[in-house]
């Protein structure tokens, strides 16, 4: 079997749309695939891993062609086929992208989503639309914007009236009850898991900001923060929005994986914001934000605690600048939230 393969385009929207929001679907914040009423051809736990889809035009496997998603058999009956998702966090869905990659011939017609908010598994009365019955087109992205958006626990994604879906793309914000968090508990402000994102970057070649703020330490250098070399003068940055305003009082800053490539130094600014600045204008003014911690020698694949830093109080962004270029797979604020 020839390990040749063809790997899938992403969607052109990605990078705006993860300024903004979090994919909820990613198994790395718990989401799982919890119920399909078929999955034949393709498990339907392959529906939400968070690599791009691939193709082999050579593989196949003891139930036909070997596809890089979920996929029913072909229905001989009446009704269709639908698959359940318990998102790990629950979060509030302003974006969902069902992704036909690849599948051609067996993509589902149409489609719809819909959302429950039910601490245990839903009732048939706990769904609500989420995205109505729509078209769907083959081999490619379909992204649909929410015209109200709402917390979720659970998703169910129908498909009619059977076929294949490559990826299902959850965009969106984790919902955190803050009243459940004491203002003397000392927490990561930035996790992802909390609300963290990114706002901006200057450069993601090799991985994306996001991955900064993930659970657990990284398992491989791809699930990073990584820039591409840089040729010009200047360093690389990134600005990462708090879950919740707050004081940070310590910090880990990790180069796991990262040996040849990591920053040489890093900085850390920090401000407390009432909005988010303009993407236009996020470069300019983040620079300009006071330091947190000042310009400081980083090392080869280690995890650096770093205790001293400036006494800024509550704060609600944080820029943090790498010298020249390089690769970052964690980032750890430790503080507490403001009152």
């Amino acid at each position: 079997m020839s390990d040749r393969f063809i790997a899938a385009q992403p969607l052109p929207e990605a990078d705006a749309l993860l300024q903004r929001f979090v994919d909820l679907a990613h198994p790395r914040l718990g989401t799982e695939v919890t119920f399909a009423t078929d999955d034949f051809f393709a498990d339907k736990s392959r529906m939400i891993d968070p690599a791009p889809p691939v193709f082999y035009p050579d593989r196949f496997d003891d139930h036909g062609k070997w596809m890089d998603g979920w996929e029913s058999r072909r229905k001989r009956v009446a009704g269709h086929d639908w698959a359940v998702i318990r998102l790990g966090r629950r979060g509030t869905v302003h974006a969902v992208d069902i992704d036909t990659s690849f599948f051609t011939g067996n993509f589902p017609p149409e489609a719809m989503v819909e959302a429950a908010d039910t601490a245990g598994e839903p009732g048939e009365g706990d769904w609500r639309p989420l995205v109505p019955r729509s078209a769907l087109q083959g081999n490619g992205h379909n992204l649909f914007t929410i015209a109200e958006p709402a917390p979720a626990r659970w998703l169910r994604l129908h498909i009619h009236p059977d076929g294949g879906v490559a990826r299902l793309r959850v965009f969106g914000t984790i919902q955190v009850d803050w009243s459940d968090v004491s203002a003397e508990e000392e927490i990561d402000l930035a996790a992802q898991v909390n609300g963290g994102v990114p706002l901006g970057w200057n450069d993601a070649h090799y991985g994306h900001p996001a991955n900064m703020l993930a659970p657990g330490r990284a398992p491989f250098m791809a699930d990073g923060w990584e820039t591409a070399r840089r040729r010009r003068p200047g360093n690389d940055w990134s600005v990462l929005k708090l879950g919740t305003a707050g004081t940070i009082r310590h910090l880990l800053i990790d180069t796991r994986h990262f040996k040849g490539n990591y920053p040489d130094r890093f900085s850390l600014r920090a401000a407390r914001l009432d909005s988010d600045p303009a993407p236009a204008e996020l470069d300019e003014v983040s620079a300009r934000w006071p330091l947190l911690v000042p310009e400081t020698k980083l090392e080869a694949d280690e995890e650096r605690r770093i205790d001293r830093v400036e006494p800024l109080g509550p704060v609600t962004h944080v820029r943090l600048d790498i010298f020249p270029d390089g690769g970052v797979s964690r980032l750890r604020l430790f503080g507490r939230r403001a009152p």
